[in-house]
This record gives C-alpha cells, sequence and structure tokens, in this order.
C-alpha cells in the first residue's frame, strides 16, 4: 500500500492496486466526526474513495466506521457498485461539460494531448482513474471534495461519443 501526496489534515491520497480485479483506488477524504458521551467524546470516520481502471470504468463511494480501514473497505466495496463508463477520445473527453451538485459547480474541458490534468485533488483523482490524461477543469462554489466528486459525476455520466450521438439521432455527424 503505497501513500502519496497529502499534506491536508485527513486528506491524502492513496493509491493501491487489489488482487481482485485492476481496478485502483485513490482515497480523496478521511474525516473524523466525534460522538459527545458522558465518558467523553466517541470519534468515528467517513472515507471518500475514487475506484478506476484507468481505461474509461471509474466509481465513488463513502463508508463511515469506527476505524479508518473499515471506513476506506467500505467505501471501496461501495465504490465498485456504482462504476460508471465514460467515453474517452484519445486523451481526453469528447466535449466541454458543466455540472452541479448542491453547491459546486465543475467545468471539464478536453485538453490538447500534453497538457495534463489541471484540476485540484478531488478532480484530478477521477480523472486519474478514469483514464483521462489532459484535460482542464474548474470548480465554482463550493469546494467540499463530496460534493465536488458528485459534481465530476454528473458531468461524466453526461458525456456522448461521436458515434453515440450519431446512432441516437439516425445521421452522421461530421
Amino acid at each position: 500500500m503505497a501513500r502519496e501526496g497529502g499534506g491536508q489534515r485527513g486528506g491524502g491520497r492513496r493509491d493501491r492496486q487489489t488482487d481482485k480485479s485492476e481496478s485502483n483506488e485513490i482515497v480523496v477524504k478521511v474525516k473524523r466526526c466525534a460522538k459527545v458521551m458522558k465518558g467523553g467524546k466517541r470519534f468515528s470516520f467517513a472515507a471518500l474513495v475514487v475506484v478506476g481502471d484507468r481505461r474509461g470504468n471509474v466509481g465513488f463511494g463513502h463508508g463511515k466506521a469506527k476505524e479508518v480501514p473499515f471506513a476506506v473497505e467500505k467505501a471501496i466495496k461501495d465504490a465498485r457498485k456504482n462504476m460508471i463508463s465514460v467515453p474517452i477520445v484519445r486523451t481526453t473527453i469528447p466535449h466541454t461539460i458543466t455540472a452541479k451538485s448542491c453547491a459546486s459547480i465543475v467545468l471539464l474541458r478536453p485538453a490538447c494531448a500534453g497538457t495534463g490534468i489541471i484540476a485540484g485533488a478531488p478532480v484530478r483523482a477521477v480523472m486519474e482513474l478514469v483514464g483521462v490524461k489532459d484535460i482542464l477543469t474548474k470548480v465554482f462554489g463550493s469546494t467540499n471534495p463530496t460534493n465536488v466528486v458528485k459534481a465530476v459525476f454528473e458531468g461524466l455520466k453526461g458525456l456522448r461519443s461521436k458515434a453515440g450521438v450519431e446512432a441516437e439521432r439516425g445521421v452522421a455527424v461530421v
């Protein structure tokens, strides 16, 4: 289990390979919650995880538990259940799209080869695991990692490839 980056408290990225499948996981955020009891505070943890195969399939999940590893495992199981397929054109997305979740608005724009992933941490985690290598992104409004990841997934669900548009309309698109 390799640990990367992560200068923020409770955040950090963890990218690891599992034997079950060809998927990778990145822990986007770990939050600590305190419940005040008679004898003091009782802590629990919530984890936000993104899972992907770097070939167009990606999912995100949320898990809660008394210990961080259990929260991460629950989030990984949830993410594997919620996988979606994303159309990719060479190394980028097919077209520009804007998506919203709660108070977070995310703009995803295709970029030329060699540009790289221009994005903040939550969006970068999703784009790396979906297999996009060149993209420009911008987050407007709230930067809450959970809402940003949800907004990115709404945008990815709205992407359509040229072949998909042609099949839907019944005409050839030039």
